[in-house]
This record gives C-alpha cells, structure tokens and sequence, in this order.
C-alpha cells in the first residue's frame, strides 16, 4: 500500500501555527483585562474607603484641613477611576479583537483538516480501486491459465 502524503500539510501546519498564536494572544489580553478590572475593583475599594472616612471626619471633632484632604483624595480617586474605566474598555476591545481572530484561526485550520480528510478519503478510495484492479488481474489470470490446460 502506497504512503498517503498530503500536499498542503505546510499550510495545514501553518494553521495551526497561527491557531496557536492567536490562542496564546487570546490568553494575553485576558490576563490584562483581569488585571486592569482588579485595578479598577481596588480604586471603587480606596473610594469607599475614603467615603467612609470623609463620614468619621464630620463626626466628632471637625478638622477642616482633614475635610479638604479627603475631598481632594475622593476627587483624585474618581478620576483614577475614570481613566481606569477607560482602560478596561480598551482592554476588553482588545481582548474581543483577539477572540475574533483566534475564532477565525481555528475555523481555517478545520476547514484545512477537512480538506486533508478529503483528500485522505480520495486516496483510499484509490487505493481501494488500484487493489480490486489487481485482484481482478490474478483472477483473470489465474481462471485464463486454468481454461487453457
């Protein structure tokens, strides 16, 4: 029986390659994005804090000069938190473009296993016509040279 060899197993292994890539790209910009929600999880944290403070601050003594630093501190925070926000906007942007295109590599590297499939199967249905073509020629053969004894 003859070798199957698959003329497009290059690209088939490019595919694949690339499907690879695209995962590992995925995994990247999944990471950052948990890593830019857990920014934004601590910043909404620090905020409540210093709510929590700017209440314990207007209770009791009443220290001006402390009521003003936590009013800036709250400010600065909410602004963190808004250019945060943006990032993780970004960052879940980036990580459905990757989503995509990891979704695109593995449909191409099916649709190129497919086409291996096919050809596989055309070869052993080859195969399988050269090997009946043969045993049809010793049958021959073999009832010819009886008839003639």
């Amino acid at each position: 029986m003859a070798r199957f060899n698959y003329r497009l197993q290059n690209i088939l292994n490019l595919m694949e390659n690339f499907e690879e890539q695209a995962r590992q790209n995925f995994a990247e910009k999944r990471r950052i994005l948990n890593e830019e929600e857990e920014r934004l999880e601590s910043l909404n944290n620090r905020l409540h804090d210093i709510a929590e403070r700017a209440k314990s601050l207007r209770c009791g003594d009443i220290d001006i000069k402390k009521i003003m630093e936590n009013k800036y501190e709250q400010r600065f925070t909410e602004e963190e938190i808004g250019k945060q926000k943006a990032k993780v906007n970004v960052a879940r942007k980036n990580l459905e473009s990757a989503r995509v295109r990891m979704e695109d590599a593995v449909k191409e590297r099916k649709i190129h296993e497919k086409l291996k499939e096919k050809a596989f199967e055309e070869f052993m249905a080859e195969e399988a016509a050269a090997e009946m073509r043969e045993i049809d020629g010793l049958t021959s053969y073999t009832y010819g040279t009886r008839s003639g004894e």
